[in-house]
């Protein structure tokens, strides 16, 4: 949910937004097929919401991992309807605005994976133009990016209140190196919610929200991962 608002309004806003918020509804789920249209089955017991992979693979063999460039997608119609309801034209978000955001999410997204794969006891990492038989690379994804309110330079003092930053998915490969067939597909879709209270969202707290999204991702993954690979357990 998302408003603008010069700073002076602020006040007369409050009301209607939070009564707003509380009347949203929650989107229903459908079900998850069993299996991927290139053989992959749906595991269970998760921590992702939902995990597909190659039926008798096994990743102890792999002695290295690398980590593709992240692409960032945001949800169609995204860049319309957030100019739809901004009149100004200094409000407006632009394509730059759009480019900047998945240059710097797709910057943490690898940074981010890097570093769950370096934290002790680490895997041992190589570039992507190094990668070998032995070694999985992992293609991680952001999709259906949906930034409630991004944050848009423009003169004036201008505001705006959120209840939530927005959403994103992680569509995240691991995949065979040398051969290039998948063998693992995490599929996991985040909404950052601020309990319904209303705070001031600018790039700093989109960063953050985005960021403590991104390590619940990582830490995940890391978890699985040493359970597959090292035999760890819960």
């Amino acid at each position: 949910m998302r408003i603008h608002v010069k700073t002076p309004e602020l006040i007369r806003t409050l009301a209607v937004v939070v009564l707003s918020g509380l009347l949203a509804a929650c989107a229903s789920t459908s079900s998850v097929p069993q299996e991927s249209h290139d053989g992959l089955v749906l595991q269970e017991d998760t921590a992702f919401g939902a995990v597909y992979a190659k039926p008798g693979v096994d990743l102890t063999g792999y002695q290295r991992f690398a980590v593709h460039h992240c692409e960032v997608a945001f949800r169609k119609n995204w860049l319309r309807d957030q100019n739809s309801t901004r009149r100004a034209v200094s409000q407006r978000v632009t394509e730059s605005d759009m480019e900047a955001i998945r240059s710097k999410l797709a910057e943490m997204c690898e940074a981010e994976f890097l570093k769950v794969l370096a934290d002790q006891p680490s895997y041992p990492v190589v570039t992507e133009e190094r990668a070998d038989a032995e070694t999985l690379l992992l293609k991680p994804n952001i999709i259906n990016l949906d930034v409630v309110a991004p944050d848009v330079q423009s003169p004036g003092i201008s505001r705006t209140y959120t209840t939530e930053s927005g959403e994103m998915t992680l569509f995240l490969e691991v995949v065979d190196a040398h051969t290039g067939e998948t063998l693992v597909r995490i599929v996991d879709r985040r909404r950052n919610m601020n309990s319904m209270r209303l705070q001031w969202s600018n790039s700093v707290t989109n960063t953050s929200d985005a960021k403590r999204i991104l390590n619940a991702w990582g830490n995940q993954f890391r978890e699985g991962l040493d359970r597959v690979v090292r035999g760890d357990q819960d």
